[in-house]
């Protein structure tokens, strides 16, 4: 283990294991070693073991499944915005937008891009817009950035080949898996750019989800700002 020898040692296999999935030793949707195994690879009781595995399921890296394992979590995003928008085709049937991507380009960042994606100022971006539709008429508009370290080759795909989902080419051309995320709601009056994308008047109330996406390492791997008719949004919760 390569940790910090003055942590506690469920800590430093915890950091171990974590490294492990960073690396893409172990993948998406594959179960690791028994905590029986792990004991005996590493020298340790199998209850610093658990602890440690404890801290990956509750940081969501891992997820475990009575009577089959614990595995390496996928997470999955496909639907996360029907948690804010009503999507519904003109008969009220519940569709998954269609992708546009309008603009790709390599860039440097601007201050708060590299900020927020922890790079260096001045480091290259990929800086997308892409238009989100349902039987051709705009819902959504989206403003999205990605590290140019990470994610070169997304820069020379094909656009025709990119589809609606984004993460699952992530993964399968540039090798980056999107873990986790965070998400900030705010409320804005349409700029004439994004009125004009959404097919609105300006000014109209737009609801604005900010999603910062980080990979296993815990680092950031793309900011997003999505943007919708402020009419279109809802929000849910189930409280128990």
């Amino acid at each position: 283990m390569q940790s910090d020898s003055r942590l506690p040692r469920y800590q430093r296999l915890r950091d171990e294991l974590a490294s492990r999935i960073a690396e893409r030793r172990w993948q998406p949707g594959d179960a690791i070693p028994t905590e029986q195994e792990l004991a005996q690879s590493f020298d340790l009781a199998v209850g610093t073991v658990r602890k440690a595995i404890d801290l990956l399921v509750a940081e969501g890296l891992l997820e475990r499944y009575q009577g089959r394992g614990t595995f390496v979590r996928r997470a999955s995003f496909d639907g996360s915005l029907f948690r804010f928008f009503r999507f519904q085709s003109k008969s009220g049937e519940r569709r998954i937008p269609k992708s546009q991507i309008l603009k790709r380009s390599v860039v440097e960042a601007p201050a708060t891009v590299a900020a927020t994606l922890q790079i260096a100022p001045g480091a290259h971006v990929i800086q997308m817009v892409r238009l989100r539709l349902i039987e051709d008429a705009p819902v959504l508009t989206e403003d999205i950035w990605l590290p140019l370290d990470r994610f070169a080759a997304f820069a020379d795909l094909p656009l025709e080949s990119i589809g609606d989902l984004l993460y699952p080419v992530y993964e399968a051309k540039c090798n980056q898996v999107v873990a986790s995320a965070t998400e900030t709601l705010t409320v804005e009056a349409a700029s004439p750019k994004h009125a004009k994308l959404l097919g609105i008047e300006k000014g109209t109330p737009i609801v604005v989800i900010e999603r910062l996406a980080y990979g296993y390492d815990r680092h950031p791997l793309e900011w997003r700002r999505s943007r919708g008719p402020a009419s279109q949004f809802l929000y849910q919760s189930e409280i128990r």
